[in-house]
Order: C-alpha cells, then structure tokens, then sequence
C-alpha cells in the first residue's frame, strides 16, 4: 500500500495530538515545537483509551485516563501501567502534506 494523505502539516496543532483514520487504522498524529512529525498507534496498550485525547510533552504522549507516557519515535511505554508498546508509523511531508502508510510499522 502506497501512503496516504491524512492532513496538511499547517492543519496540526503545535504539541496536540491530532486523531486519524487511515484505512481501518487509528493513528495519532503530532506536530512538536520544532516542527517534526510523529505518527503512533491511538490506542493505549493500558485500556481501550485513545492516546489523541491525552497529553503531548516533548517526545511523549502520555495517556489522559491512566497516565501511561509513551515515546514518540519509539512507541515504547515509559511509564506504567502500559507495559507494551503502541506502533510507530513512519511519516513522510511532501508539499505540506502529511503522508502516512498505516501498513508499516517501524522496528522498536
């Protein structure tokens, strides 16, 4: 599958994440303070909770009922309860356009 377009960058709030669809797959999306996009699984590895709801600080995304921290670039969870990671997409930005292939996950 060829990566799709679920938003502009101009479209996502600086250090908030953005919930998307992509092909069955919800995604979180968050654009940080320097600019650099992040793509993850929206769902918490905890509970049933989506992670767009919670919390962006520096390179984590923390989970707003249970308050799991999880790692941007790794999807790794950094704080318990969470004990299992979430997937990490990889993001492309072509044209101002933020392009994502919701069938590969990046190695943690």
């Amino acid at each position: 599958m060829a990566s799709v377009r679920v938003c502009g960058v101009e479209d996502l709030v600086e250090n908030q994440a953005s919930k998307f669809v992509v092909e069955g797959t919800p995604i979180a999306v968050v654009k940080d303070s320097a600019g650099a996009v992040f793509a993850i699984g929206d769902t918490c590895t905890h509970g049933d909770i989506s992670l767009a709801e919670g919390f962006v600080e520096d390179d984590t995304l923390e989970c707003w009922a249970h308050g799991s921290k999880f790692s941007l670039k790794t999807g790794k969870p950094l704080t318990l309860p969470a004990y299992e990671p979430v997937p990490v997409y990889q993001v492309e930005v072509q044209g101002g356009d933020v392009l994502i292939d919701p069938t590969v996950t990046l190695a943690v």
